[in-house]
């Protein structure tokens, strides 16, 4: 029977927490990250997750409301995190366009060796110039550019895990590229799985090509059990030209889960939730988003603006562009006027994040299902309080994978290649 794997993502600063729950609590303190991280390996789960932020949000001149507290450096996290779990995979986002090899890669083998051999890097890109800024290159770079940096990023990095042979012995690295010219010593011993796992996370076409040429692991979204299947069975088909194997890959989507003790009690409670996440403030910054205008004089549950969007505002930076603003406020347009639906509401029913809603037995049958399905290999749970968000689903829905077979009881082995099931790299010095 195909076997789940499950992950979990730190929800930190994302748009899907919700922050006016008393039970939330502080995404900075220890505390919370050692919460969420002991409760993933409870629940037998293969890595967690955190996010990576190089430069504050700003939206209309102003700080976002989501980066007030600010954004840690995901590495310091995973690190502290090394010493207080035994088995659980940890999984750095660290950008590749505003970093170098050798830097990085000694910061992740290092990882590798603190936690003996469970550390992870989530291979991410920019092409933000606003976030370049905060750094000496400063600019950025075009879109296929930093996916080509990426990749020799990536290789230029392996190979400086390799100049450490199995048994132990140092040998000196030259790597000349486009983007690379480097040589020396590498200081950190070949670690524990041979090298980090490698996430990468984009549904684009050059994302989807970069995964199935470079990456372990592939964290997406798709909405409905169809669409997953589409996903799958695309970038698994893209793996054999470069010599890979179907389960060289893991596609992990990124979802959310809703529990209730039954059915209609988990779906009112996924709508008090998607109300708590879009208040009424945050509709009207989501609105801008798409709009790029200031519209704070409208009132959330009133109509939509009947101005059309301003594709060339700056009014964002720091967050992903809305592709095709005119096309988005005119779906935004039919829905609303098709339903009735405020601005509020519009918002509400237009950025829900793909999500499992239902008992402890339903929420266990869909996700077995997917997997069964080849929609995925398995999830990435992005929880909507920090740092209790994951308690129910462990200590409900997972005892329910065990008993269907699905997910494991125990942990077979101790690096996060053994829980994903691959293969430790073959040694190319």
């Amino acid at each position: 029977m195909k076997q789940m794997h499950l992950a979990a993502h730190f929800p930190g600063v994302n748009s899907t927490t919700v922050w006016a729950d008393p039970r939330s609590r502080s995404q900075i303190e220890f505390a919370s990250f050692e919460h969420l991280a002991r409760t993933a390996e409870r629940g037998k789960f293969d890595f967690f997750f955190l996010a990576e932020g190089l430069r504050l949000r700003e939206h209309n001149g102003r700080i976002h409301d989501l980066d007030v507290v600010g954004r840690p450096e995901s590495l310091t996290v995973l690190n502290a995190l090394a010493a207080v779990t035994e088995r659980l995979g940890l999984a750095a986002t660290v950008n590749a366009t505003f970093n170098e090899p050798y830097e990085l890669a000694r910061r992740l083998a290092t990882l590798d060796h603190l936690s003996a051999g469970r550390a992870a890097w989530n291979v991410v890109t920019s092409s933000d110039a606003f976030t370049g800024e905060n750094f000496r290159r400063g600019g950025y770079l075009d879109r296929a550019d930093r996916y080509t940096r990426a990749a020799e990023f990536v290789a230029t990095a392996r190979e400086l895990w390799d100049t450490w042979t199995p048994d132990g012995t140092s040998r000196p690295f030259a790597h000349s590229g486009p983007h690379f010219d480097i040589s020396g010593e590498f200081t950190v011993p070949r670690s524990p799985q041979g090298h980090p796992v490698v996430i990468q996370a984009g549904d684009s076409d050059e994302g989807r090509e970069f995964a199935a040429s470079t990456a372990d692991v592939i964290f997406t979204r798709h909405g409905t059990l169809e669409a997953g299947r589409v996903f799958y069975a695309d970038v698994k088909s893209r793996l054999e030209k470069y010599g890979r194997g179907r389960d060289d890959l893991k596609i992990m989507p990124g979802v959310t889960v809703v529990l209730g003790d039954t059915d209609a009690e988990a779906h009112r409670n996924a709508a008090e939730i998607r109300r708590k996440q879009v208040s009424p403030q945050n509709a009207i910054l989501a609105l801008e988003q798409v709009w790029g205008r200031d519209l704070s004089s409208y009132d959330p549950d009133g109509p939509l603006p009947d101005i059309d969007p301003d594709p060339g505002s700056n009014m964002v930076q720091g967050r992903a562009r809305v592709a095709d603003p005119q096309a988005v406020a005119a779906r935004w347009r039919a829905l609303s006027e098709a339903k009735g639906l405020s601005i509020r509401q519009t918002v509400i029913e237009t950025t829900a994040r793909q999500s499992f809603i239902g008992s402890p037995k339903t929420v266990a049958g869909e996700l077995a299902m997917f997997v069964a399905g080849d929609a995925a290999d398995g999830f990435i749970l992005v929880p909507h309080l920090t740092p209790g968000g994951l308690d129910d689903f462990v200590d409900r829905v997972v005892p329910l994978l065990q008993e269907r077979g699905v997910f494991r009881s125990e942990y077979t082995g101790s690096t996060l290649r053994s829980h994903l099931g691959l293969a430790e790299p073959v040694w190319k010095g």
